[in-house]
């Protein structure tokens, strides 16, 4: 059977290093569900309608998307105008709302922001970035 596929949405400047801990759990044939995306710095482009093309198609072929509510999650985006929304992530949560995908929220601070199209949904939480956290909440429970 194969593993369930994620996809990620996190902050490439400040919380890529939570993406790289799944990258590497990933690694582990152990591991129960695969991560395979691309954030927008990863596509190589400056094109904000490719970004959002190869984004809806990443996050139309996921079973759940995880978010990384880092420091930055509800910044303002230098292109929020063209991307519609304040930051990548939260049109990736509004896709994936679209989409009637199943959101994981990991708040790695209680500090730290949740993304406005976060705000008021019906996602599972985790308060903590560790696997089995991570893994309970995948699954649904």
């Amino acid at each position: 059977m194969a593993k369930p596929k994620i996809f990620v949405s996190f902050d490439f400047e400040k919380d890529r290093q939570y993406k790289y801990t799944l990258n590497m759990w990933n690694s582990n044939s152990n591991f129960e569900f695969t991560c395979d995306d691309r954030s927008p710095s990863e596509i190589q482009t400056e094109s904000v309608s490719v970004v959002k093309n190869v984004l809806s198609r990443k996050i139309n072929e996921a079973a759940v998307v995880v978010v990384i509510i880092g420091e930055d999650a509800n910044r303002l985006h230098k292109d929020w105008r063209e991307i519609g929304y304040r930051n990548w992530q939260n049109y990736e949560i509004a896709k994936a709302k679209e989409l009637r995908k199943r959101l994981v929220a990991v708040q790695i601070s209680s500090q730290y922001e949740y993304p406005e199209e976060l705000r008021g949904v019906n996602a599972t939480r985790v308060y903590s970035f560790t696997q089995d956290a991570i893994i309970k909440a995948v699954r649904g429970y």
